[in-house]
């Protein structure tokens, strides 16, 4: 009887451990399970998984030959071969290694003329000065009828919500948020032109959103169309943003301060092409030239060398047609949007002075 009572109460002891391991192992998992859903895991599967087929953070590996880069920077990122771009998702905590921003200022081309300078890989050699002394090529009416069109070819890129000194390894600087990009750019420089009574249109469809191959294409459909519904737009600005990148992963940042306050340096964008098939490059570089003059008159430090390149870009469509990249990746919104603000007002004033 004794033996019969210390089996069953030794098999019933075995059962409770097994029993009891197998609830600690549920509850292990279930608390593992639980912190997935904590803050910083679930940033970490959002930033990985955000939209779907695209993980956010893929490689900048879009080769410099393709046509619809434009030229970078000895430095430059190459824009992602992804054909899907996904947003980046909002209030989110960023995750992986930090890398270092390192601010610059200015940069070295190989033509100067006073206070400006201009970085020329073309076989032309302009004259500067004698650039300055022409006319605009067009001209601006003394009204609010719309002349001027802002659009954005890669209204997806992005900057830096915050200046802190270095970025996250996941960090992916394109987004559909209009309000952290070069939409926000293109915002304030319709505002400086609307306040001293231009005419201005600011476009923000995303050329490349889905899709970014063919950005450059549809860009150009949607210029066609505003200029057949306003027919007095003489100047087309296409506004992006650079980036510039070292091997070690250090973006830079270029920058200029105005009035006690940082801002994103801007450079200026300017095409040749002498097949004739760019009939008004010229013209469009004395317009370039003027502006890029303008802005270093009254914000000292605000230019990068102008880039004239062999390159067209939609710059072809008129000869008030520029290209313009306000700072980098690395550059905050809101430096980048003050920018927008004393660009603006460089511009009005070129156009108003003629």
């Amino acid at each position: 009887m004794r033996k019969r009572i210390v089996k069953r109460i030794t098999v019933f002891l075995s059962l409770m451990l097994v029993i009891g391991l197998s609830l600690t192992a549920v509850a292990y998992r279930a608390a593992g399970c639980f912190d997935l859903f904590g803050d910083s895991a679930v940033a970490a599967q959002l930033m990985v998984f955000s939209n779907g087929t695209v993980p956010v953070g893929a490689p900048d590996d879009r080769s410099e030959d393709e046509t619809d880069a434009p030229p970078g920077q000895p430095l430059a990122d190459r824009t992602p071969a992804a054909t899907e771009i996904p947003s980046k998702p909002a209030k989110t905590a960023h995750s992986g290694d930090t890398y270092p921003v390192t601010e610059i200022s200015g940069g070295s081309g190989n033509m100067s003329y006073d206070n400006i300078e201009f970085k020329n890989t073309t076989p032309y050699d302009p004259d500067i000065g004698a650039l300055l002394e022409e006319s605009l090529p067009f001209s601006v009416a003394d009204n609010r009828t719309v002349q001027v069109l802002i659009y954005h070819t890669h209204t997806c890129e992005s900057y830096l919500e915050e200046d802190c000194g270095y970025y996250y390894e996941d960090y992916y600087p394109r987004s559909t948020d209009g309000a952290q990009g070069v939409i926000a750019v293109g915002d304030r420089i319709a505002e400086s032109l609307k306040a001293h009574g231009i005419g201005v249109v600011h476009d923000t469809t995303l050329h490349d959103y889905p899709s970014y191959e063919g950005s450059y294409a549809r860009s150009l459909e949607t210029v066609q169309g505003y200029k057949q519904k306003y027919p007095g737009i003489v100047v087309t600005l296409d506004i992006h943003r650079d980036a510039m990148t070292a091997d070690d992963g250090t973006k830079y940042k270029p920058t200029f301060t105005y009035n006690g306050k940082k801002a994103a340096q801007i450079m200026i964008m300017s095409g040749y092409d002498e097949s004739g098939d760019f009939p008004f490059w010229n013209e469009n570089l004395i317009f370039a030239a003027k502006l890029q003059k303008e802005c270093e008159d009254s914000f000292p430090g605000m230019t990068r060398p102008l880039y004239f390149g062999e390159f067209s870009y939609n710059m072809d469509f008129n000869n008030g047609s520029l290209l313009i990249e306000v700072g980098t990746d690395a550059n905050t919104v809101d430096e980048a949007a003050y920018t927008g603000e004393l660009l603006g007002n460089a511009l009005s004033s070129v156009l108003q002075k003629g």
